[in-house]
């Protein structure tokens, strides 16, 4: 009987843990600009590991999310590719202030490794392929709905082909339906993230060049709270900026060192 209840005593200790983790634990809903995919992939387990809440995740652009979250669809928290729609969603009233940045992202030039086009930082083969029909598809995320689209928008503008590159753009709703043209061979080469580029699926499959900052405006991802009854999500706000999501969003390729300070969130009036 004393050792029944020597072994009966620990387990009720674990029961009673894992009543408490599943009744305080909440499940925040993300909107997470593509950009953000595989960094976020790694930081999601992360985040449950350290807190007990758990991440439902939807991937897409910012400018969508940015209208869908105007006409009231259900996302906790919206991680963007740039700080202008989160932070015109803080100045409508649609979410809480502060947006915070946690991270600043890069621009590359990226090809298939067997495609016809080489990636240079200054575009030179891009230019002479165009000029010689090796070009006939050049993807980027469509300007009008995507921060990194934009972005490429300016630099090719930077480089003075914007005008005769026209014929050959593809526009992917997002980054990362950009970065998947490139990838498969459906487009010659792409203008995308780093982040997508050191995708481990892509590792071997494409080649890639950094795309001097100094070509666009830039790329600093901010962060908002839309719903501030959940718990889950004021957790993940604070994260993004912790140690460990700061660590994974380095290994993509973000400039974090000027953003890992802990965000303070503001109640609305």
């Amino acid at each position: 009987m004393r050792s029944m209840s020597m072994f009966l005593r620990p387990l009720l200790v674990l029961l009673g843990l894992s009543m408490f983790t599943s009744a305080s634990a909440e499940v925040a809903t993300v909107a997470v600009a593509s950009t953000l995919r595989h960094a976020f992939e790694e930081i999601s387990p992360l985040f449950t590991r350290d807190t007990g809440h758990t991440l439902r995740a939807t991937y897409g652009s910012s400018g969508n999310f940015y209208s869908q979250i105007r006409q009231g669809a259900p996302f906790d928290v919206f991680l963007a590719a740039d700080t202008e729609f989160p932070d015109r969603l803080v100045r409508e009233k649609h979410a809480m202030a502060p947006m915070t940045v946690y991270g600043e992202g890069r621009l590359v030039l990226m090809a298939p490794t067997r495609g016809p086009v080489k990636t240079d930082p200054a575009m030179a083969d891009l230019k002479a392929a165009l000029a010689d029909g090796r070009l006939r598809k050049l993807a980027i995320a469509n300007p009008a709905l995507a921060p990194y689209g934009m972005r490429a928008q300016e630099a090719l503008q930077h480089v003075g082909l914007w005008e005769s590159i026209q014929p050959t753009l593809v526009f992917g709703e997002n980054v990362g339906q950009a970065a998947q043209f490139a990838s498969t061979g459906s487009a010659q080469v792409a203008i995308v993230a780093l982040s997508l580029a050191l995708a481990p699926q892509l590792k071997g499959k494409v080649h890639y060049s950094l795309i001097s900052a100094s070509w666009h405006k830039p790329l600093k991802q901010g962060m908002v709270v839309i719903n501030p009854e959940s718990k889950a999500a004021l957790a993940l706000f604070e994260y993004m900026t912790s140690p460990p999501a700061q660590r994974v969003l380095k290994k993509y390729g973000y400039d974090v060192l000027a953003y890992a300070t802990k965000p303070v969130m503001k109640k609305p009036h």
